[in-house]
């Protein structure tokens, strides 16, 4: 039994130390395309800057750079109604617009911005 144990142990291992981490991978330059067009064309500029890094108001956030999971996850849950506050009102009419094929292409060109 123990070997059964060690034969399933082993292969998890090998993959959970695998160097070439999903984070460092390169984004689809698609989805960066795809997500650059739709930066201007959803007004997300209009709030967070043209360039995601200099925001209208000090306390909104800088998007250049973001994780593309944390991202794609917030503006989901801004969507859904899941986050809900003060800085999400703005977005809250906007976000009805974007479908979740949109979100994730804003997401991965966001965090291809340095």
């Amino acid at each position: 039994m123990k070997w059964l144990f060690a034969l399933l142990l082993v292969p998890a291992l090998a993959f959970a130390a695998d160097p070439k981490k999903k984070e460092d991978a390169k984004p689809d330059p698609k989805l960066v395309a795809d997500g650059a067009k739709l930066y201007a064309e959803k007004t997300c500029l209009a709030c967070h800057g043209k360039d995601a890094k200099t925001p209208i108001m000090p306390d909104y956030p800088k998007l250049a750079g973001q994780n593309a999971g944390y991202a794609e996850r917030q503006m989901l849950d801004i969507k859904s109604g899941a986050r809900s506050n003060g800085n999400t009102a703005a977005m809250k009419g906007v976000m009805p617009l974007v479908s979740e094929a949109e979100i994730k292409a804003l997401a991965v060109y966001l965090s291809s911005l340095q």
